[in-house]
């Protein structure tokens, strides 16, 4: 199973260690995408498109010589993850989206409604944060600080709040400010190439998608759960499940659950 993290201007850490619950049934396969993470050395932001990761997912499927893979995209990587069904689909063999980011623009335009209405008093202190010099610079504690605001209402327990908080915040001092700032300029790009496209609509599309679909939302997520029945809707051979109790991070907050969903998607479609 390829997974594919979010963001856009993430990489895989936030995803570990929890993810690994799935690893005694499921060989998983994590990268950083290009100008992220580990794999932002060498890389301008100009050198990352949608193309360009469309294409390096199956460079990877290509490096461990699978002919197919299950595929898995969590928040923003579940955009990559349709784009690339959508381009490839007989080399997805099952299609898991897990608290899907909107797959089209009419969905960003109820996103960010929603979200407004949700960080309420908080949007003014995440926009002074935003235009600080410090964000601007990449500085790792001022980005952390933005995201406390920013995930805030997008989790359903204080203690899941503050593990992914510390998770990510490592992260960013891990990657500096010089990679904080590249991964910034590759999200603007990729947004260029998706969400900021006039028109761009995936869920047409999605209909002629013939591989199986499991689509994750929960009852916390900060993205709104039409977005995510949108997709379902969509693709014809896709199956919705909500998590009660549950927010974005589904992997984190209700792992058993997830697994239990996992495990009866891959019964009916090994």
């Amino acid at each position: 199973m390829i997974v594919l993290h979010g963001g856009p201007d993430f990489d895989q850490a936030y995803l570990l260690p929890d993810l690994d619950r799935l690893a005694d049934r499921f060989r998983l396969i994590y990268y950083d995408q290009r100008g992220r993470g580990r794999s932002a050395e060498g890389v301008q932001p100009d050198d990352v498109t949608l193309t360009s990761d469309v294409d390096d997912i199956d460079r990877v499927r290509q490096h461990f010589q699978l002919e197919s893979s299950a595929l898995l995209g969590h928040s923003w990587g579940a955009v990559l993850a349709l784009e690339y069904a959508l381009r490839y689909p007989t080399r997805v063999s099952q299609l898991i989206i897990m608290n899907p980011a909107p797959a089209s623009a009419s969905d960003v335009a109820v996103l960010r409604k929603a979200y407004l209405q949700k960080l309420g008093a908080d949007m003014e202190r995440q926009r002074t944060i935003l235009a600080s010099p410090a964000y601007q610079q990449g500085n790792p504690e001022a980005v952390a600080a933005r995201y406390r605001i920013h995930f805030k209402p997008a989790l359903a327990r204080p203690q899941d709040y503050e593990k992914l908080m510390a998770t990510m915040k490592a992260g960013f001092i891990r990657q500096g400010k010089d990679g904080i700032v590249k991964a910034r300029a590759v999200e603007d790009r990729l947004m260029r190439d998706t969400w900021e496209v006039d028109g761009y609509d995936l869920l047409p599309k999605l209909r002629n998608l013939k591989v199986p679909a499991l689509v994750i939302w929960a009852d916390h997520d900060f993205i709104p759960a039409e977005i995510a029945e949108h997709i379902a809707r969509a693709i014809p051979n896709a199956r919705l499940v909500t998590m009660r109790n549950c927010g974005h991070f589904a992997y984190l907050e209700c792992g058993s659950d997830v697994r239990r969903a996992f495990d009866e998607f891959f019964r009916a479609h090994p």
